[in-house]
């Protein structure tokens, strides 16, 4: 996700980092982090806290932390008056060893919801009131690029009844960073449904995302200068089923698009269209019903 629209941003900060956020937490923000795991890395964490206090210990709303020794995981935990809560362990590991990240932290009212390379990862409680929450740090084997404050007025949000076929505006056009969600249900008795990106009120359709669930398949491809081009379908896993809900987050790179489905990574789409800023209209059509949709 772009940092542009964040009310404050840090640029490669020296590691261990201690930063306030600017006006606290409230739901509907996101905290966006984006580095690198350094090589031969045994752990890194985040930390969500209330105030920077050592002695005491500052209380720890929320504590995020990949360990990469013995079994890989997340541990997410919460410090309360110098004692740690239970453990909630997460036995999966998203983030690789010297590899780029992205990690969103979406703040709810009752939850965190974190989400890695635009795939959802994990959901976490509030034990600590969210206003008491000022502080952000990151320790650890890790080298960040980015940290980026997100007020929920940068996101685009439509929900309730969204009649199909939908079309949207999308503002200033896509960039690097931004991600697409949409959520909504396969019809009971349906034969396919599409997302389109399209490139201003020409026919150019940078992306074109065609499922079509009695045979299992998703077409990719573009539509320009009149012509389609070569299609892709290669697929490990068909992850819609009819009556089904489905949440699809489209994440646009410099060079590709990444796709995920309810919360798990499905493929990539190298970009077929360079000026990424034409594609200004988002079209969702066929056999679904639209639930909710969001540009962040």
């Amino acid at each position: 996700m772009s940092v542009a629209n964040a009310k404050q941003a840090v640029f490669n900060p020296v590691i261990p980092f201690t930063g306030l956020i600017p006006g606290g937490l409230q739901p509907g923000e996101m905290v966006v982090v984006q580095g690198c795991v350094l090589n031969h890395a045994d752990r890194f964490q985040f930390d969500l806290t209330c105030g920077s206090s050592t002695k005491p210990r500052a209380d720890i709303a929320f504590h995020f932390n990949p360990r990469f020794r013995n079994a890989p995981c997340i541990v997410c935990n919460s410090l309360h008056q110098g004692g740690w809560g239970r453990e909630e362990i997460l036995d999966q590991m998203p983030f690789k060893q010297g590899a780029s990240f992205e990690t969103i932290i979406l703040v709810q009212e009752d939850v965190f919801k974190v989400a890695v390379n635009g795939a959802h990862v994990l959901e976490y409680q509030h034990r600590i009131p969210l206003h008491r929450i000022d502080t952000f740090s990151i320790s650890g084997k890790v080298q960040i690029q980015a940290i980026g404050y997100v007020p929920s007025s940068a996101i685009f949000s439509e929900s309730g009844d969204l009649s199909i076929p939908y079309r949207g505006s999308i503002l200033k056009g896509l960039s690097p960073g931004q991600h697409i969600t949409i959520k909504g249900n396969v019809t009971l008795f349906p034969h396919s449904f599409s997302v389109n990106l399209r490139c201003g009120e020409s026919k150019n359709i940078a992306l074109h995302i065609n499922a079509r669930i009695k045979s299992g398949t998703l077409i990719r491809n573009s539509f320009l200068c009149e012509s389609w081009g070569p299609e892709e379908m290669e697929l490990s896993y068909f992850p819609f089923t009819a009556g089904k809900y489905f949440e699809i987050i489209i994440l646009c790179q410099t060079h590709q698009f990444k796709i995920a489905v309810n919360g798990e990574h499905l493929l990539e789409y190298r970009h077929r269209v360079q000026d990424l800023s034409s594609i200004t209209q988002l079209e969702v059509l066929g056999d679904m019903d639209l639930q909710d949709i969001k540009l962040w």
